[in-house]
Parts: structure tokens; C-alpha cells; sequence
């Protein structure tokens, strides 16, 4: 696959993306479910944070979960068999070499997969391409240019903007959460509708407060720390002003806002 996963494969990563995961499953897959008996492609499947959510909500579907990463497929196939879920077969595979016939799955589900990489569309043709006319793909974004906060900070800011530089340098997109109508229009799709997911936080919601902003958000601008620094995108005193600004969101009379976007789509009947 031609990508690079930014964030890293470490021991911090794993945890990070488990919070997130269990932090926002009610925000992102209250509405995410599939029929008995249905078959779904869960591409980019990672450690499987997102895999437990969906073969949970739809226990009568059969999920086969693909990621380019043997080490992330061994940590999800633990995860899975921790939690007895039995209807999910993890594949080592790549995105842009499906070892799949066409139209072999009635749906297809992608979270947090397209940011990182360099050619979405054509990976969203060739998705659609193993979609049986008729079925649905789901497509679950970020968009860090939707992030607000109070007390507001330009040095925040600046550490975020870090993040996005640094993604769009390994061939990613951290604003591609606003493209996704777009991107499945390009890519034929039907009666795309998208809907955007905001993650509202303040010190009522203690949860979100742990789960998201801190373990979460904060968690991920603190990872580039170093290559940020090392690619000459912001001064050390800078970007660590602006960590201790996303953390003091955290207090209790701060706030902190992102936006998700989850765009669903269908692949004609007609081709």
C-alpha cells in the first residue's frame, strides 16, 4: 500500500486508538449496523478498535477485517478472541491489491484509513469494485481543521498544524474529513449522504474529557513532537506551549470541539 501511517505502530499508539475507539463508539456507530447473514469488508481494520464495535452491533453479519500490518492483525485477533466475538476473519491484505473477486461482499466499511493515503480515490474504485451493486459503503473521516477549543490558543493551533504538515508530507490528508461527498461522487457512488459528528466536550462530560482531549487528541499532537521539531515546522518552546494549552482545555472551565464526518454511499444497481 502505498502510505505511511503516521501515528506509528507502538505500544502508546495501540492505546491510544483503543480510547478513541471506546470513547466515540456511541457518537459513530449508533447508527452503523448490518443484516443477518450479510457480508462486510472492514478495510484498514488496523488493531481492530473499530472491528469490536461493528461485529457487536451486528452479530448476524460476517465481517472479514483487512489491514497491510501483520502486527496489527495479530494484536486485533487477540482482541477479538478476549472479547468472544466469533463472526470477524482478520486477512492480511492491501487496500490496493484486493485479493478479493469482484462484487464478493454486500458492504464495505472504512474508518480512519483514507487520511492516510496518497490516493484515495483510486482506493475507493477499487473498493467499490469488490461491492456488490446495490450495497452500501461507509466511510468514517477526521478533519483537524475543524477543531476548536476554549481558552483559545495560537500556539495550539500551531502544534495541530504541525500535525496536519507532517501528515500531508507522508502523502495524507488530516483535513480530508470535508472532501468525502466529493471523493464518492468522484467514485460513483449513489445517494451519498454525509453527516458530520461533532465531539463536544466540557468538564460535564469527565469521559470525553479523559477519553478524547486528552487521550485522544492531545495524545496524537504530543506524538509528532520530534519529527515536528527535527523538520523545522515549529520551535521546541512553541510546540510544548501549545500541548500545555490543548491540556488546559481539560480544566473544568474549559472546552474542546472536533469534528467527524461519516459519509454512507451505494454502488448503482445498474453497473
Amino acid at each position: 500500500m502505498s502510505s505511511t501511517y503516521i501515528h506509528g505502530y507502538d505500544a502508546r499508539e495501540s492505546e491510544r486508538l483503543q480510547d478513541q475507539a471506546g470513547t466515540l463508539a456511541d457518537l459513530l456507530h449508533a447508527d452503523t449496523s448490518y443484516p443477518a447473514g450479510s457480508t462486510v469488508l472492514e478495510a484498514g481494520c488496523g488493531i481492530g478498535a473499530q472491528t469490536i464495535t461493528l461485529a457487536r452491533l451486528s452479530p448476524q453479519a460476517r465481517f472479514t477485517a483487512i489491514d497491510i500490518s501483520a502486527d496489527s492483525l495479530a494484536q486485533a485477533q487477540r482482541r477479538i478472541e478476549a472479547h468472544g466475538i466469533t463472526n470477524v476473519e482478520f486477512r492480511q491484505a492491501d487496500i490496493f491489491a484486493l485479493p478479493f473477486d469482484a462484487a464478493a461482499f454486500d458492504h464495505v466499511f472504512v474508518c480512519f484509513v483514507l487520511e492516510h493515503l496518497p490516493q484515495p480515490l483510486q482506493a475507493l474504485a477499487l473498493l467499490r469494485r469488490v461491492l456488490k451493486p446495490g450495497g452500501t459503503i461507509t466511510v468514517i473521516e477526521g478533519d483537524h481543521g475543524s477543531t476548536s477549543f476554549h481558552p483559545d490558543s495560537a500556539d495550539a493551533h500551531a502544534a495541530i498544524r504541525c500535525q496536519v504538515q507532517l501528515q500531508q508530507q507522508a502523502g495524507g490528508n488530516a483535513l480530508i474529513g470535508r472532501q468525502l461527498y466529493p471523493l464518492l461522487m468522484q467514485s460513483r457512488f449513489d445517494r451519498v449522504c454525509v453527516s458530520p459528528r461533532m465531539v463536544y466536550v466540557d468538564a460535564s462530560r469527565p469521559d470525553r474529557v479523559d477519553g478524547f482531549t486528552r487521550k485522544t487528541f492531545a495524545a496524537m499532537v504530543e506524538a509528532v513532537r520530534e519529527p515536528a521539531i527535527a523538520a523545522g515546522l515549529i520551535e521546541p518552546d512553541r510546540f510544548d506551549a501549545g500541548v500545555r494549552a490543548l491540556h488546559r482545555t481539560t480544566q473544568s472551565d474549559g472546552v474542546f470541539c472536533y469534528t467527524f464526518f461519516k459519509a454512507v454511499g451505494v454502488r448503482p444497481s445498474s453497473d
